[in-house]
Order: C-alpha cells, then structure tokens, then sequence
C-alpha cells in the first residue's frame, strides 16, 4: 500500500494538461464543471490547499478514475472567493458538506497556509465522522504509517493498493499500518481492523 504522491498526481495532471492543448490546472478544472445544483451529492468533499491547484487535478481525476464522485470548492462553485473568510462562503460549504459521503483531508506542504482546511475538518467531524487525512507525500514511499502532525493525528489516513489477488485498485483507511478496511467498508460504518500478517 502507498501514499498519493506529488510527483505522480503532477504526472496526471500534466497528461490531462497535453491532452487539453496546454491549459492550465485550474482552467481545465473550470471548464470541466457541468451545472451543478445545491442538492447535487458527491463521494468525497476535497479538503486541500488552493495552492496545490495543479496537484489537486492529478488528484481529482485519480479518485474520478477509481469511480468516485468528487466535490472541489472551486471547480463547482467557482465564485467562491477562498482568501476571504465570511458566513455565505460558510454557509454554501456547509450545504455542500451536508450532501457528501466523507471528507478527504489532502495534506501537502501548503495545507498550513490553508484557512479553510481546519474549519472544514472539523465541521465535517461533528456532522459526519468519515473523516480520512489524504497525506501527499513528496516522493513515492511504501510505508504504510502515517503519523500526523498535532490533531491530523486523531483521524484515519488513506492510502491506495489494489484488492489481494486483483489488479483492482482502490482506497484503504488505516488507523495504523495493520489495522485498515476498504474504502467501500468504511463508508457504510465499517471501522478499520487489525490485520495480522
């Protein structure tokens, strides 16, 4: 099992970049909005730093790939302003939180300089709970444990590998390195279990 990674999500992002003569990440990203209603439902809420506007993509059509539904702010309701903190941007977020399945928490080396990504977190805490910290490593790495920085610590971690004796790949929660459950398990309340080797 491993951790997304920067270089790999910038990868895709560029692939989708190439096959769109060029674009930029956050232009792709708009253009690929469709209409999109307040009732509308999603898999994942994304929860990450503006400033990985370019990885958000590579990450955005990764999940997209491995057939979930993903609400980023600023591609479905782009007239967001995300510098500014005030009640309507709150408000719409919470509307739009209410009406997803869980929240990944995408952490990189810009998450600190996020004002959002706390609140968000922990609004989606208290009326949720399937809560999950996505960790962006800088390089490809294999080990499973993730041990995150103050709170981030508190919650599950993700990761990606494929289902034992399949080329099926799909997310796994961990609350440690041996203890983990499917991503489809976790959503219907299933909490991670040891796994013995």
């Amino acid at each position: 099992m491993s951790f997304f990674n920067k270089r790999d999500l910038l990868a895709k992002a560029d692939k989708v970049i190439q096959k769109s003569f060029g674009k930029s990440a956050s232009t792709i990203l708009e253009s690929a909005t469709a209409s999109f209603t307040l009732e509308q439902e999603f898999d994942i809420f994304l929860s990450h730093s503006y400033s990985d506007d370019k990885i958000i993509l590579g990450l955005k059509e990764e999940l997209e790939d491995l057939g979930f539904s993903v609400y980023v702010d600023w591609i479905v309701d782009r007239q967001l302003n995300r510098s500014s903190v005030n009640k309507e941007t709150a408000r719409l977020l919470r509307t739009r939180m209410n009406k997803c399945k869980c929240l990944f928490y995408a952490t990189s080396i810009n998450t600190t300089n996020s004002k959002w990504m706390p609140w968000e977190l922990g609004y989606f805490d208290g009326i949720n709970g399937n809560v999950a910290i996505m960790p962006i490593s800088e390089l490809p790495q294999t080990s499973e444990q993730y041990n995150g920085q103050e709170y981030l610590g508190l919650y599950n971690y993700l990761t990606k590998d494929t289902i034992k004796n399949t080329s099926i790949m799909t997310l796994w929660v961990h609350e440690s390195s041996k203890s983990y459950i499917k991503i489809d398990s976790w959503l219907k309340g299933v909490q991670p279990t040891d796994k013995h080797s």
